[in-house]
């Protein structure tokens, strides 16, 4: 009997987030579960494996119905291998998970990039594949980007094209090669946008996030929302500053990459869609060169966290 499911997960800082997908691409079953960040790469893998475990006897399944299970990962990670060459908000560094994985559920493992698995399933479930040149950007915990050239993904020659998040950035949003640089989501991820929040709430300024000034309370994008909408001056500063960094650098890599379509997404932009994208794009044409960019189509995946989840369909069909 022909095997008729997929798994995919996404794993992120703060969450596992696993789906259950037939062979018509429907999304049987979810399930969330908190990142076990604290009990080490092993604690990691079987969090996973409890998940998959979980959705196939939720669902009346065994393991023998599934034909793959499909891992976004966020940092550089190599498909064919299964080796995650280094995670760092994960804390992880050559370690081959496809293995370890394996050994508890002995289901095939695929492995992937998490925006590059995002960009996966946004080409396919919402633009059809119609796009020919386009980068993804996903803003959260961190930044991490996909690029497809000619409707192919770019993986580069090491695995490690998209590392968005790691290029240096002056405070402007200037691609920088000044080594006192920060990196781009030391400047303008949720946990730069944090981190800058909390410092003035330590000097005293007001804000309606004041609760979050203990380094112990988590602040989360669904919070900072809330407190854009009441109009939160100290939120306002900071998310306004972290979009036109977002901005500038989408200017400049237009200008290198020459693509014309941008997507973006993450629990950031998700969050703050309206307030953030008119100052994105502002900054966006004041950084790029007009031949670059005056065709580029910007806008938000409404995949949402269903992007990457959809992309192990993609990545199925490529590698098996």
């Amino acid at each position: 009997m022909k095997k008729k499911y997929i798994i995919s997960v996404d794993l992120g800082g703060t969450k596992i987030l696993s789906a259950l997908i037939d062979n018509e691409n429907n999304i049987i079953s979810r399930l969330k579960v908190e990142t076990a960040k604290d009990e080490g790469v092993i604690g990691l893998v079987k969090s996973i494996a409890n998940s998959v475990n979980s959705l196939t006897v939720e669902n009346n399944l065994t393991s023998a119905d599934i034909k793959a299970v499909c891992l976004g990962v966020p940092g550089a990670v190599n498909p064919l291998t299964g080796v995650i060459e280094i995670a760092p908000n994960l804390g992880i560094e050559n370690f081959n998970i496809k293995e370890e994985l394996y050994k508890e559920i002995s289901i095939p493992v695929l492995i992937e990039n998490d925006v590059n698995l995002a960009g996966l399933g946004i080409k396919k479930f919402e633009l059809n594949d119609n796009v020919k040149n386009m980068l993804v950007v996903f803003v959260g915990t961190g930044i991490g980007s996909a690029l497809f050239f000619e409707g192919k993904i770019y993986r580069g020659s090491s695995f490690y094209a998209g590392e968005i998040g790691h290029i240096k950035v002056s405070p402007k949003g200037e691609i920088s090669g000044d080594s006192k640089s920060l990196s781009f989501e030391q400047l303008a991820s949720r946990t730069a946008i944090v981190k800058e929040i909390k410092k003035d709430l330590k000097k005293g300024k007001k804000s309606l996030l004041k609760e979050f000034k203990s380094n112990k309370k988590t602040l989360k994008s669904k919070a900072l929302a809330n407190a854009i909408k009441k109009k939160d001056p100290l939120a306002i500063k900071h998310i306004t500053n972290a979009s036109k960094i977002i901005g500038s650098v989408l200017g400049s890599l237009t200008t290198f990459l020459n693509v014309d379509t941008i997507i973006l997404g993450g629990g950031v932009i998700e969050a703050m869609n309206d307030f953030m994208m008119p100052i994105i794009k502002k900054n966006f044409n004041k950084t790029v060169i007009d031949a670059c960019g005056k065709e580029v189509q910007i806008f938000e995946t409404k995949l949402g966290d269903d992007a990457a989840l959809y992309g192990g369909v993609a990545l199925a069909e490529e590698f098996i």
